[in-house]
């Protein structure tokens, strides 16, 4: 201190704390000179104590115009030194940054003046303390003054001149200061930050890119700010950056793409957008380098699928199949299981699009690796079953389609068949509302006879009995309407003479008994008219309620239909199909005659013509017997309409009918038995409560043999929507 003191007059250190500013400038340019013949003669040590005496007595003074003469005194000083200010930087620069931070603007300002010539003097040997200036230009960018503000920005562009010019800078040590700036949310920071990024990346030898991952985060998240402008300039260096790494040969694509997946689920549109362009470019550039990171963009992709904002679905979607088109290996790190994950998380989606597009997915690793999606296949199977009760009807086909494609094995087609029984069975909405589409679908892709062999060899041993009623009652209705079904019929028309179409009758028949109305379909559409008669005939009171009547009114409409055209050219010959008549007047007793069904079927039987009857034919056709033998002119017998042959007995094509009659009403006296039940149960559950003075009066329930029909219950349990 005392050196100090011997070379600066103190006149000079008095004015250098003066408050008048010209008074301060001209103190500092004493000490300029001063500081200038010290150089010149080599006393370096003497000048280390003027700095230090400027540091402690005026710039780490309370007074502020201390600290403002202060910081014109060590500018002051490093002009006096020149080229030799390098060796002195430690000391000065240090408390002028630290000069940054003054509660008094005007002395932010004079650092801000102060550290501007220090920079103008010692250029590149600057670039030590980079760290220190930038950390403190970025606060200094958001400053409440404006004229600090308008001095930082003046140092700023000197800095990155500086800067731009060295070989000293060190990328490496400035990106981790970046990487935290870069969270910062204030505008006038981040447009400092941006411009820093875009100076940076324009200069040759610094390799920005390289460290792009460090701070490109930041960048998306300026895409979102208020600001237009801010929102232009991080765009435009996003830009100029894809520009590089679709010019460079070499990227690291990994932490980019962990990015850009989170940023592809912004709420905001212009971020959405940016980042699935990236994510578009990123698959064409960088092939099978993604393979690892295949689940991630898939994840990102098919949402914005069903995004709002056209021009994101647009690119969405073309990434989408991008991204398809590579042909990966689980050999080379490709994740079947993580790909299924993704793919069953969006089949939650509110969107259709991304639904079906996840589904679009299962199926192409099914068909491209079929063996390691089969190992996954208990993580999906649950949520396939569940899609088919979605609201699209594209999806539904979607899921049959895979479901048809695992089901190829036949061990994958029982459990298909299992599940799908089981799902009808807990929700009978899914079978009103999607059983037709379904059942058909599966027809179509496995096999109609297959489907309806396996569903019947289940439904045979259901244990609700009331759920297998509807059941059959529905596949029936699939059977007699669906034009997929059209070759199952032809082969069922065939039952009496065709080994494979009484192979399919009898195995539907053992299914079919749990619905009087389903037999009756079957026999009719079998050409066993005498036995359709048989089963008619052995209906009791029990088994004639609402539920069999809609089913019959469905099936008399059904007989109007071309389907059974051919039935209804069988009546031209009532001679030689007297079983077939005698079939249709048993409904037609069955049905109240002011019912429309009544009508419609007395009106199709009043036009039979009655010149071809033999009576002979109807004292025997009205025997007590269903099953006795009528005999054909030609003097061989008929067994069944149509039909005629030699044998005796009540076997034809070696269907036992007598035993098939059996089989029905058995299955008939269960029904029946839990019928009684169920309705014992009831009441007795009805006494309960009346008997109860304090339990709420409860309505009794309504028997549906005594309630009817309502315009709800005409189309009954089970019926489907074909």
């Amino acid at each position: 201190m005392a050196d100090a003191l011997s070379v600066i007059p103190a006149a000079v250190l008095r004015n250098l704390s003066d408050k008048l500013y010209e008074k301060r400038k001209t103190a500092a340019l004493e000490v300029e000179g001063i500081v200038k013949q010290l150089a010149s003669s080599g006393d370096h040590e003497k000048i280390s104590a003027v700095i230090n005496f400027l540091t402690t007595e005026y710039i780490y003074s309370p007074q502020t115009n201390h600290r403002k003469g202060g910081l014109l005194g060590l500018a002051a000083a490093t002009v006096g030194l020149t080229s030799e200010a390098a060796q002195h930087l430690e000391q000065i620069v240090p408390p002028v940054l630290n000069s940054f931070s003054d509660q008094d603007s005007r002395v932010r300002y004079y650092a801000c003046e102060a550290l501007y010539n220090i920079a103008k003097v010692v250029r590149g040997d600057f670039v030590i303390f980079f760290n220190q200036i930038f950390d403190s230009l970025c606060k200094l960018s958001a400053d409440s003054d404006a004229n600090v503000q308008s001095a930082a920005h003046l140092l700023d562009r000197l800095v990155k001149d500086i800067v731009t010019e060295s070989d000293q800078f060190s990328i490496e040590e400035f990106i981790p200061l970046l990487r935290e700036r870069m969270n910062v949310l204030n505008p006038y920071v981040r447009q400092f930050l941006v411009g820093w990024i875009t100076v940076l990346d324009s200069v040759p030898d610094i390799d920005m890119l390289g460290f792009l991952p460090d701070f490109l985060d930041g960048l998306f998240n300026m895409l979102s700010d208020s600001s237009h402008e801010i929102r232009q300039q991080a765009d435009s260096a996003l830009s100029e950056f894809l520009q590089e790494i679709k010019n460079s040969p070499s990227v690291d694509y990994g932490r980019m793409v962990e990015i850009l997946v989170q940023r592809a689920a912004s709420p905001d549109e212009f971020t959405r957008l940016t980042a699935i362009t990236w994510i578009n470019e990123f698959v064409k550039l960088g092939g099978d380098q993604l393979i690892p990171y295949y689940a991630d963009i898939l994840g990102a992709i098919l949402p914005c699928i069903s995004d709002k904002e056209e021009k994101i679905r647009v690119v969405a979607c073309e990434t989408n199949e991008e991204l398809r088109a590579i042909r990966a290996d689980p050999a080379e790190a490709f994740d079947v299981g993580a790909i299924l994950s993704i793919a069953k998380r969006q089949l939650d989606s509110e969107w259709e699009a991304t639904r079906i597009e996840a589904l679009h997915w299962i199926s192409t690793l099914l068909n491209r690796h079929r063996s390691e999606v089969l190992c996954f296949l208990n993580d999906i199977f649950d949520t396939l079953l569940k899609a088919l009760s979605d609201s699209s009807v594209e999806v539904v086909q979607r899921v049959l389609d895979i479901h048809a494609c695992i089901a190829q094995d036949p061990l994958h087609f029982r459990q298909l068949v299992l599940f799908l029984v089981h799902n009808f069975r807990v929700d009978h909405s899914l079978l009103e509302r999607r059983g037709a589409l379904i059942i058909r679908r599966l027809c179509v892709l496995l096999d109609a006879e297959r489907v309806y062999r396996e569903l019947s060899t289940i439904l045979e041993g259901e244990a609700d009995l009331d759920f297998a009623c509807i059941m059959v009652q529905a596949l029936n209705l699939i059977l007699l309407t669906s034009f997929e079904l059209s070759e199952l019929r032809e082969l069922l028309k065939q039952s009496l003479v065709n080994a494979a179409g009484k192979d399919l009758f009898v195995s539907l028949y053992a299914s079919w008994c749990h619905s009087p109305m389903a037999i009756i379909s079957l026999c009719l559409l079998a050409q066993t008219y005498q036995h359709a008669s048989a089963v008619i005939q052995s209906l009791i009171e029990e088994d004639i309620n609402v539920k069999f009547l809609v089913q019959l009114d469905k099936l008399i409409r059904l007989l109007e239909t071309p389907i059974f055209a051919y039935l209804r050219l069988q009546l031209l010959e009532p001679r030689r199909y007297i079983w077939l008549l005698k079939a249709f007047y048993g409904l037609l007793m069955l049905l109240p005659q002011q019912s429309a069904a009544f009508k419609i079927l007395r009106t199709r039987l009043k036009t039979v013509p009655s010149y071809s009857f033999n009576g002979d034919q109807l004292k025997r056709a009205s025997s007590g017997n269903p099953y006795s033998q009528i005999l054909h002119p030609s003097g061989s017998q008929i067994t069944e309409d149509g039909d005629i042959n030699q044998d005796n007995g009540n076997l034809q094509n070696g269907i036992n009918f007598a035993s098939r009659l059996q089989q029905f009403e058995q299955m008939q006296r269960q029904h029946r038995m839990l019928a009684k039940s169920q309705s014992q149960s009831r009441n007795t559950s009805t006494s309960l409560s009346k008997e109860d003075p304090k339990a709420e009066p409860q309505r009794p329930p309504t028997s549906d043999t005594n309630r009817p029909p309502s315009r709800s219950s005409r189309r009954g349990l089970g019926q489907l929507h074909i």
